[in-house]
Order: C-alpha cells, then sequence, then structure tokens
C-alpha cells in the first residue's frame, strides 16, 4: 500500500488536491476491505464446520483423512441431535454449520421437516448410495448401517427356535425378553418399521403380546439389555449389533465372558429382512461453504471413508464391497429390510402411541 502524505499545501489549488487525496484514502479504504474480505472467503473456502450427534473418537480418523485429501479443515461441533437441530434453527442465516451428522433416520427425517437440510444432487451419492438409505430428494444420505437384532443366552436358546420380530409376541417368550424403554429413537423406529410391514391394528396387537413377554420392565441402554442376556435375567435381548463386539475387545475378562454367552439372531430372514438404521448427514441449507460440504458428503462414501465406519465402529457400510471386522464379520450375513427408512420419522409419532397404548413405558 502506497504511504499517503497528510501534508495539504494552500493555495489556488487546495480544493482540487483535497478532493484528489478523498479518492487516494477512499481507494486504500476500499482496497483494505476488498483484501479483508478475501481473507475471509478464503477461509470459508478451507473449512467446513460439521455439527455432529455422534461421539465416536474413530470418527476423528475421518475428518483428518478428508483434510489430508482436500485441503478443508474439518471443525466439529458435537452434542445431541435435538440439541444441534435447534441450534442450527436460532442461528438462523447465519449458522455456520455447513453440514449436519446424525444417527437414526427417524431424527435425520425430523430435521428435514424443520427445515434445516437443503437438497444435493449429486450423482456420486446417487450410485454409491441404495435409494431406500437416502432421501428421495436428496435432503441426506446414510453412511453406516448399524442392525437392530435379537440376541440369545446360548446356554438357554437355540437359534433354530428364533424366527421373527412378530415372533417374540408368542406366549413361549413370556418374561424372556429385555429392551430398552419406548422412549428410545432406536425401538421408536423398530415400532415404525412394524408399522409400515404390518399395518397399525395388527402392530398393536404384537406389542401388546410383546410388552407383556417382557423379563423386567425397560431400563438401560442396549448394553444394559445385553448384559442382562448374559446373567440369565432374560434369555433375549433386542439390541444393535455394534454394542457387542465392545465386549469382545476389552481388557476385563468379565466382558469376554458376556461377548461369549451371547449369541447373535437376524430376524425376519424369510420374508422383509431385518431391520436396519442408520448414521446419515445432510446439507446446511445456509451452509457458508456449500462446495466443500459437498466434498464432504461425498468423501463420506467413498471406500476409505466407509471402512473406517465398518473397521472404527463396528458398524455395517452402505457401499457395496468394504470389508467388515473380523468380528462383525463373525455374526454372519444377512438380509436387510429394504423398506424406505424415511418411513421411521413419518411413522415415529404413530409408532409412539402404539407404544403407549400397549402400556410399553
Amino acid at each position: 500500500m502506497k504511504k499517503i502524505s497528510r501534508r495539504i499545501f494552500l493555495g489556488a489549488g487546495t480544493a482540487t488536491t483535497v478532493v484528489a487525496m478523498s479518492q487516494l484514502l477512499a481507494s486504500c479504504n476500499q482496497t483494505q476491505e476488498q483484501t479483508g474480505n478475501k481473507t475471509q472467503q478464503s477461509k470459508e473456502q478451507t473449512e467446513i464446520n460439521l455439527y455432529s450427534s455422534r461421539h465416536y473418537n474413530t470418527d476423528n480418523a475421518l475428518y483428518d483423512e478428508f483434510t489430508k485429501e482436500t485441503g478443508i479443515k474439518v471443525n466439529l461441533v458435537e452434542g445431541k441431535a435435538e440439541e444441534l437441530t435447534e441450534r442450527i434453527k436460532s442461528e438462523g442465516s447465519n449458522s455456520p454449520a455447513d453440514i449436519l451428522i446424525t444417527v437414526d433416520a427417524g431424527r435425520l427425517w425430523a430435521a428435514k421437516e424443520q427445515g434445516i437440510f437443503a437438497p444435493v444432487d449429486s450423482e456420486i451419492l446417487k450410485k454409491r448410495i441404495p435409494a431406500n438409505l437416502r432421501d428421495p430428494e436428496g435432503h441426506w444420505f446414510s453412511y453406516s448401517i448399524r442392525a437392530r437384532v435379537i440376541m440369545y443366552n446360548k446356554e438357554k436358546i437355540k437359534p433354530e427356535q428364533l424366527s421373527t420380530y412378530e415372533d417374540l409376541a408368542n406366549p413361549k417368550w413370556k418374561g424372556k425378553i429385555a429392551i430398552r424403554s419406548s422412549s428410545n429413537i432406536y425401538n421408536k423406529s423398530l415400532v415404525a418399521s412394524i408399522i409400515e410391514a404390518d399395518g397399525e391394528k395388527a402392530s398393536e396387537e404384537w406389542c401388546r403380546a410383546f410388552v407383556a413377554n417382557f423379563a423386567r420392565p425397560p431400563q438401560g441402554n442396549d448394553r444394559a439389555q445385553i448384559e442382562a442376556a448374559a446373567s440369565g435375567i432374560a434369555d433375549l435381548a433386542i439390541a444393535n449389533t455394534y454394542y457387542l463386539p465392545r465386549y469382545k475387545r476389552s481388557e476385563d475378562k468379565a466382558k469376554q465372558q458376556i461377548f461369549n454367552k451371547i449369541g447373535v439372531f437376524f430376524p425376519n430372514q424369510k420374508n422383509r429382512g431385518t431391520h436396519v438404521n442408520v448414521s446419515g448427514a445432510g446439507l446446511v441449507k445456509t451452509s457458508p461453504n456449500r462446495e466443500g460440504a459437498i466434498k464432504f458428503l461425498e468423501y463420506l462414501s467413498s471406500k476409505s471413508a466407509q471402512e473406517y465406519f465398518a473397521q472404527g465402529n463396528d458398524e455395517y457400510p452402505v457401499v457395496k464391497g468394504v470389508s467388515l471386522d473380523p468380528i462383525l464379520k463373525s455374526f454372519g450375513t444377512f438380509k436387510q429390510d429394504t423398506v424406505d427408512i424415511s418411513s421411521f420419522g413419518r411413522l415415529s409419532a404413530t409408532a409412539v402411541k402404539v407404544m403407549d397404548r400397549a402400556g410399553w413405558k
């Protein structure tokens, strides 16, 4: 920048000199402002702000790899799903969020309904991610799968005794089932999937008989259900697959024994398939760095990113051809329910009413 002299020579040319000086000062101020804007714009284009309700340390490796590949830094903001969506709404058009990533299809559906996401038209995402695992209008995409299965005490139950979710209403299971509360999002989505398959009336009849078979009032998380089955409090537990391998890897021998006592059964293999839920993400509609955010969404569907999901947190990948963690692989292959998972959000309120009327606490 040129050094500006503040001396003003009086005389016949004073007015002209002042005008020239004013123009030069204005030009310099404009140059400074443009430089500042370019610096801010450059920063926005080399960073994305990720709002995430996933709390897995292994995800950090994902973000580091993305930065190495693209040069775009990932700034992470963590919180509960509902808190993050409310934060984005309260921030309004000034929200720094570029991406919202969360677990459960019902939450992704709700975020879309609340106007959080903008649609993304990406051939890469359409090609890699199955249609039933993404929003039909491109507002969100799934990146990992967790199956909600029947886990059983190997000393008490043989796998050939098991068949479907619907069969868990059979009186033969009275006092033998452990499951968490009806307020849990995974259970809301499970019941929503049953409503989608069997209708509301039949699902409520099933739910009443299912609740009558509980070994104890619902309590604790999925790990608490697994431990209840291993200890003999229950014979069966309903839980997501990715919790069980953690017992195998534990240095605590007692937890290793829990793993050894529990078997995994994939329900409904002879009809619609086992219920699955997802982690997924979408582009926030007010994203300051839309281009970088879309690159991130596409990156999450890459083979290397999918391997982080599959091997870092014992989740199933959404992209075919990605190798599984050996422990997860030992559970065997299974047929997935290919229902449009958007229905979990659409039917969530109905599922809650069904569970309430059935007495599921």
